[in-house]
C-alpha cells in the first residue's frame, strides 16, 4: 500500500506537466501533421488531398536547396560548438587573469535577441555596406571581398558563423559546469601518474563528461533546426530562395504564400529529419560508450 501511495503521489505531481506538454507540444504537432495532408489556405475549410503535398515536396528544388543549407549550417556549428566551445571552457576553467571579464564577454551574445544579432551582422557582412568588405578594400585586399550573405555559396556558412557567435557563451557555460563536476582527486591522480595536459583531457575529462557532451550535441542539433530570425534578418531567404533553411522556407510557404497544407508538410519533414539526426547521434554515442 505504501508503494501504491507513493506512485499516486508521483503521478499527481507529474500530471500538470504532462497535461501542459500534451496541450502545447503533442497536440500542435498532431494538428500540423493532419494539415500536411490537406490543401488549405488558412481560410475556409481544409480539403483532404492525401500525400500530394509530400509528392510535391520531394520534387521541389527549393526544398532540397533549403535542406542542403540546413545541413551545411548543422555540420559547421556541430563542429565549432562541440570542439571550440569545449576548448574555450577548458581555458575559462583555469584561474586566468581577467577570467571573469572573459566569461562575461563570451556569454554576452547569448542574451541578445536573435533579431538584433541579425541586424548586427548585416552591418558586418553585407556585400555593399558591410564593415568586412570595406575593411578588406581599405587595406588593399579587395580581391578577398566576397558576397558573404545573399549569395549562392557562402550564405549558409555565414549563418553558421553568426549562430556560433551567438551560442558560444551558452554552450561554454554548460561545458564549464560539466568541468566543475570532474573530481579534483581524479585529475590529481592522473597528474601523479605522469599524464600530460592533453592526456588528461582525452582520457580523463572527456570520458567523464560524456553526458554533458551528449546534451550539448542535442542542443546544437535542435537549435540549428530552429534558426529563423537570423536568416530572416540577414537575407530573408533570398535572393530567389538561395539562402532558405527548412524553417524559413516552411514559414514563407505557410504565411507568405498562404499554402498552409504544403507548409505543414515542410514542417513535418523538418521535424522528422531533426528527430532522425538526434536518433543517429544517440545511437553512435551509445555504441561508442559500450
Amino acid at each position: 500500500m505504501h508503494w501504491l501511495s507513493k506512485k499516486r503521489y508521483v503521478a499527481g505531481l507529474m500530471l500538470p506537466t504532462i497535461l501542459v506538454y500534451i496541450l502545447y507540444i503533442i497536440a500542435p504537432i498532431m494538428v500540423a501533421i493532419g494539415y500536411s495532408f490537406t490543401k488549405y489556405s488558412g481560410i475556409g475549410r481544409a480539403k483532404l488531398i492525401g500525400f500530394s503535398n509530400y509528392n510535391r515536396l520531394f520534387s521541389d528544388e527549393t526544398f532540397w536547396l533549403s535542406l542542403k543549407n540546413t545541413v551545411i549550417i548543422l555540420a559547421v556549428d556541430f563542429l565549432l560548438l562541440l570542439i571550440l566551445a569545449f576548448l574555450t571552457a577548458l581555458l575559462l576553467n583555469n584561474n586566468l587573469k581577467f577570467n571573469g571579464l572573459s566569461k562575461a564577454l563570451i556569454f554576452s551574445p547569448a542574451i541578445i535577441a536573435p533579431i538584433i544579432v541579425g541586424i548586427i551582422w548585416v552591418y558586418i557582412l553585407d556585400p555593399e555596406v558591410g564593415i568586412l568588405n570595406n575593411l578588406l578594400e581599405a587595406i588593399g585586399l579587395s580581391a578577398l571581398k566576397q558576397k558573404w550573405i545573399g549569395g549562392a555559396h557562402l550564405t549558409p556558412f555565414s549563418i553558421a558563423v553568426i549562430y556560433f557567435w551567438q551560442q558560444l557563451g551558452y554552450i561554454v557555460t554548460i561545458y564549464v559546469a560539466g568541468l566543475k563536476m570532474v573530481p579534483e582527486e581524479v585529475l590529481e591522480a592522473a597528474r601523479i601518474d605522469g599524464a600530460s595536459a592533453v592526456q588528461k583531457v582525452l582520457y580523463v575529462i572527456i570520458p567523464m563528461m560524456r553526458s554533458t557532451i551528449s546534451s550539448v550535441a542535442i542542443l546544437v542539433i535542435t537549435g540549428v533546426f530552429k534558426i529563423f530570425e537570423i536568416v530572416q534578418q540577414t537575407t530573408n531567404g533570398g535572393p530567389n530562395h538561395l539562402s532558405e533553411t527548412l524553417v524559413t522556407y516552411s514559414y514563407a510557404t505557410t504565411f507568405k504564400n498562404a499554402e498552409y497544407g504544403y507548409g505543414m508538410s515542410l514542417a513535418t519533414v523538418t521535424f522528422i529529419f531533426c528527430l532522425f539526426v538526434v536518433a543517429v547521434y544517440q545511437l553512435v554515442f551509445r555504441e561508442r560508450k559500450e
